[in-house]
């Protein structure tokens, strides 16, 4: 027996859907595939809509390609997506889920950006992740296509658990080898939700104004859009219910706690938690100030 848990973007799909409706979003630029569930609904909406889907992912399942190599309203590009994102044409809707770490989020979102600058096209980003366990804590698909000085020290056999900001050892929410965890949580440039408000930072800093949704469910779903669009306040009121909503967000560390004690279950867990080797808990280097633009 193997726990299971609601883990895809794709449990999102009404209020996605309805994001999309709102803002008459035709042309969607998805950032991760895997095994293509959140592609198939957001396919079916630009087909229906008169327009077509762009997926970045370098590295896909097979089940992915082979149905993306076969719909015309799809095109797969098998770049990482900080290479490839200033190539395209600005988007009506971003969906980013990922590589989820500071540096990629937060360049992801700036290159977003500045396509929609250019094209004269509103901003509207949809982000997995900005809950726990990525929200304060890196997490690295691939460590090394992050800069050194943006890279925290990190370990691929060590897990996360709520209660505690230590890593442990073959223990908690881990990757299995799929991804590697940072070391330590919080502090400058760590974490998906802290690439967000950085990034919300500098526009503000420039006057501008973001408006941004949080829906503290399945890892949190993050909603960020330009509050001068003309679909904004229809878009705001839509999600004002879900925005931090303390009940789901009760909900999903209910469910969190329940799967983590499945994982402690599986893995036999009697005793106190295997803290991290002492060569995993390096100190980070202290980074930058973030870049205002």
């Amino acid at each position: 027996m193997t726990g299971t848990l609601i883990h895809s973007m794709a449990e999102f799909e009404a209020i996605i859907i309805d994001t999309l409706v709102c803002a008459g979003a035709r042309h969607i630029v998805e950032i991760g595939a895997e095994y293509g569930g959140m592609s198939q609904l957001l396919a079916a909406h630009a087909a229906d809509a008169g327009g077509s889907l762009t997926s970045i992912d370098p590295a896909p399942k097979p089940e992915f390609v082979h149905w993306a190599d076969s719909n015309p309203h799809v095109r797969h590009l098998a770049f990482p997506s900080l290479e490839i994102m200033p190539q395209l044409r600005a988007a009506d809707a971003w969906v980013i889920d990922g590589d989820h770490n500071y540096y990629t989020v937060y360049h992801e979102l700036m290159n977003a950006d500045r396509l929609c600058r250019r094209d004269r096209t509103p901003l509207l980003a949809l982000l997995h992740d900005v809950s726990w366990p990525a929200a304060r804590r890196d997490l690295y698909y691939a460590p090394d296509r992050i800069p050194d000085e943006w890279r925290h020290p990190h370990c691929w056999d060590s897990g996360v658990t709520l209660d505690s900001p230590e890593i442990v050892r073959h223990r908690g929410f881990r990757g299995m080898g799929q991804f590697a965890v940072a070391t330590h949580i919080g502090g400058p440039r760590n974490g998906v939700l802290t690439a967000v408000e950085d990034f919300r930072a500098t526009q503000q800093a420039a006057g501008r104004a973001l408006a941004w949704a949080e829906i503290p469910a399945v890892f949190g779903l993050g909603i960020l859009f330009d509050t001068d669009a003309p679909w904004s306040a229809d878009l705001a009121n839509r999600l004002h219910l879900y925005h931090g909503n303390p009940l789901i967000a009760a909900l999903e560390a209910n469910r969190l706690r329940n799967y983590l004690a499945v994982l402690d279950w599986q893995d036999g867990f009697t005793g106190a938690p295997s803290l991290a080797a002492p060569a995993c808990a390096d100190r980070p280097t202290p980074l930058p100030a973030v870049p205002v633009n």
